[in-house]
């Protein structure tokens, strides 16, 4: 069965490009431009990873990380982040999130994380 990848995002480019690169690595891929779209998958799809925009208009990324947490208190969180943002870093750390990306990110770095806090394949 392929590893769920959600991606939320409310740039469009970005969710593109992500989508892009992961459905290649052989995931089934996911995409959110807001929290509500994103607690909607979350619930109905239950992803293996996420990666969360912080900057999202609308309901802010600790908002959506706080209610992934309450749907599946497992769930495996990659935050991204603009540069700079050390507080809402520290506090979606402090609410699980298993690591964070500050944009403009490296795909290759991204893609090796996601492969890194997935569960191992068998194949």
């Amino acid at each position: 069965m392929k590893e769920k990848v959600l991606i939320v995002d409310d740039q469009f480019g970005i969710r593109i490009l992500l989508n892009e690169v992961f459905q290649k690595e052989g995931y089934q891929t996911f995409q959110a431009a807001n929290g509500a779209q994103a607690l909607d998958i979350v619930q109905k799809h239950a992803p293996d990873i996420v990666l969360l925009d912080m900057k999202i208009p609308g309901m802010d990324g600790i908002e959506i990380l706080k209610r992934m947490k309450v749907i599946d208190p497992g769930i495996r969180v990659i935050i991204m982040t603009a540069y700079g943002e050390l507080d809402m870093i520290k506090e979606a750390k402090a609410l699980g999130a298993i690591m964070h990306f500050a944009k403009p990110f490296d795909i290759d770095d991204i893609r090796a994380a996601v492969r890194k806090h997935l569960p191992q394949r068998t194949n």
